[in-house]
């Protein structure tokens, strides 16, 4: 049975929390065009869905069921980069996050048209609607973006990533007090963290991030080594050592629920 390609849990609280890269799913005629590379479907936010269960009772989530080779929904209709001037991939990725080629065939204009109307446009009228529901029902609605990817990508980044990867877009997509409270308590952890460094938030922060408009965004991107017992096949993910991770992500989105109210303009 073909999923939907955007499952959408509402809540009543003021919190929603953005999933465009946890789908694993592909229909038969993109899943084709795959080469083994590909098909490994390694540049998924392996488990995040799993990681952020339960933590926010009232949140409301925007999951996609798609995988992000058919179509980014975290990158713009334009297909505008992100980050010009630094490798990454774009609204359809023709190469991996290690800059290898995934596609038998690389997708056409026309595909890329057909792919977009099908799962991008579907995913971001949810995520507008439920900020536009969130922001009546609480005269503010806070989106914070779930991200992950593995530790170490010497064609993305150098080194090794810091666990906790805050992006604002340089503080413009929500009110200081946001950023602040997450960066406080991450640097409380003593894990590693880069606020606004080789992640400041993609396509869905900038785009949403509206503080005068009572809409703040932000963006976690974490290291995949803080979940996951291996980053590579099968991506499998480790309870324990994800069970101290649940307890700051929980006390991130709690803080920010308890700050809502103090956001209204």
């Amino acid at each position: 049975m073909t999923p939907d390609p955007v499952i959408v849990e509402q809540g009543d609280g003021p919190v929603i929390l953005g999933l465009p890269h946890v789908g694993t799913w592909l229909p038969d005629d993109i899943a084709a065009l795959l080469n083994d590379r590909g098909r490994l479907l390694a540049d998924t936010d392996w488990h995040i869905e799993r990681l952020y269960a339960g933590l926010l009772p009232g949140a409301t989530t925007v999951r996609a069921t798609f995988h992000r080779y058919a179509i980014d929904a975290n990158r713009g209709p334009d297909n505008e980069s992100l980050y010009p001037g630094q490798n990454t991939t774009g609204l359809v990725p023709l190469t991996d996050f290690d800059g290898r080629p995934i596609w038998i065939r690389e997708p056409d204009p026309q595909e890329i048209a057909d792919r977009t109307a099908r799962f991008h446009a579907p995913y971001h009228a949810a995520l507008s609607a439920e900020n536009a529901r969130v922001r009546a029902r609480h005269g503010v609605a806070i989106l914070y973006d779930c991200h992950s990817i593995r530790s170490r990508i010497p064609f993305l980044f150098d080194g090794t990533l810091p666990d906790f990867n805050i992006g604002t877009a340089g503080g413009t997509t929500c009110d200081p007090r946001i950023q602040s409270a997450v960066e406080t308590i991450c640097r409380a952890t003593g894990r590693t963290m880069a606020v606004n460094g080789r992640f400041k938030g993609g396509w869905t922060t900038r785009h949403y991030g509206r503080p005068a408009d009572n809409v703040h965004a932000i963006q976690m991107e974490l290291a995949q080594s803080s979940h996951l017992a291996t980053e590579a096949p099968p991506f499998a993910f480790d309870p324990v050592k994800a069970a101290p991770l649940r307890d700051t992500l929980k006390h991130i989105l709690a803080t920010l629920a308890d700050l809502a109210p103090d956001l209204k303009g």
